[in-house]
């Protein structure tokens, strides 16, 4: 080590204290501090200088002459939505089947429920949200045999042919909702704190289907199958009313599927018979949101855009009921 000159004192300087030093020095560090240790043959000086301090130094001195700040860059509105809560399922009883009428059969399928606890942030602006559920139909068969004479079927011409990926499936006035009562919530800024609630739906199937021949003027019972495979996209949704900004909350898919054999020579009450599968799957809730298609936004819904069909074994199909649109 080179030998130093003797050292006049400072004193205090910017948290630094110096002593006088006329011999070597050694540098260590200890839990944060530099260390130096100044020997001689007389006296032993410490310097401890708070490495703190010297960082504080540092900055003083850098290139650009001021102290560079760092900023955490805040979440933005989309991403400090947040689903709390989720839930989505298909009622454990089996589809229900009434022969009360000597006209029609009626059955209820179970009900798929959802249910979701959302929490808004703060709305800085004069905007208005609106969170809540849009659901479209994706696939349907729904075939109603009759012996050896044909079938009807309740069809949707453009998802039957490919033309959209799904279609509508809202209440057909507050579109593209599914419903607005407990379906959705509205958050009308400027708001100074966060937002909680919930927003819930429901759906099943509850039709009539003719005992004879749906384009016979005669009720002579002759139904003898009912098949049902349908397939739909629930989302949960926040969309902004002024910009018409989207953001898909949650994505989730499901099913219901109906198979009811009917003897048309049994007395009324005892004709119908549910078939496999009795108990539903239940919905999937995707790790990973999927885009809605646009058809899912915009009218026509799938009631009024289907269309019942007669299929006879020989001859050509004839429509039984238009669509409404």
């Amino acid at each position: 080590m080179g030998h130093c000159p003797a050292l006049q004192p400072r004193g205090e300087n910017n948290g630094i204290i110096s002593f006088i030093s006329e011999s070597s020095q050694n540098y260590r560090r200890l839990w944060g501090f530099t260390i130096i240790s100044t020997q001689t043959l007389e006296t032993t000086h410490l310097i401890i200088i708070d490495l703190w301090t010297l960082l504080w130094i540092g900055l003083q001195f850098n290139a650009m002459g001021c102290i560079q700040s760092i900023r955490c860059k805040p979440k933005s509105f989309r991403e400090s939505i947040i689903v709390l809560e989720l839930n989505a399922s298909i009622d454990s009883n089996p589809t229900s089947i009434d022969e009360g009428s000597g006209v029609v059969l009626r059955y209820r399928t179970p009900h798929f429920r959802a249910t979701a606890r959302v929490l808004v942030p703060p709305v800085p602006a004069k905007e208005t949200w609106t969170i809540g559920w849009i659901q479209a139909c994706n696939h349907m068969e729904f075939f109603n045999t009759y012996g050896d004479k044909g079938m009807s079927s309740w069809e949707l011409p453009d998802l039957r042919d490919g033309k959209i990926q799904a279609i509508s499936d809202s209440d057909g006035v507050n579109y593209p909702w599914y419903g607005n009562t407990t379906e959705t919530c509205i958050v009308v800024g400027p708001t100074k704190k966060d937002s909680k609630f919930t927003v819930s739906m429901n759906d099943n199937f509850y039709p009539s289907v003719t005992w004879g021949v749906p384009v016979s003027d005669s009720n002579v019972p002759q139904l003898s199958s009912i098949h049902r495979d349908q397939s739909f996209t629930t989302w949960l949704v926040a969309i902004n009313q002024a910009t018409s900004e989207t953001l898909v909350l949650q994505t989730i898919r499901w099913r219901m599927r109906l198979h009811i054999h009917v003897d048309p020579e049994k007395p009324l009450g005892l004709r119908a018979n549910l078939k496999e599968p009795v108990a539903q799957e239940q919905p999937q809730i995707l790790g990973k949101n999927e885009p809605i298609p646009p058809n899912a936004m915009v009218k026509p819904n799938a009631n009024d855009a289907q269309v019942l069909m007669w299929r006879p074994k020989n001859g050509d199909p004839v429509v039984v009921i238009p669509p409404k649109y």
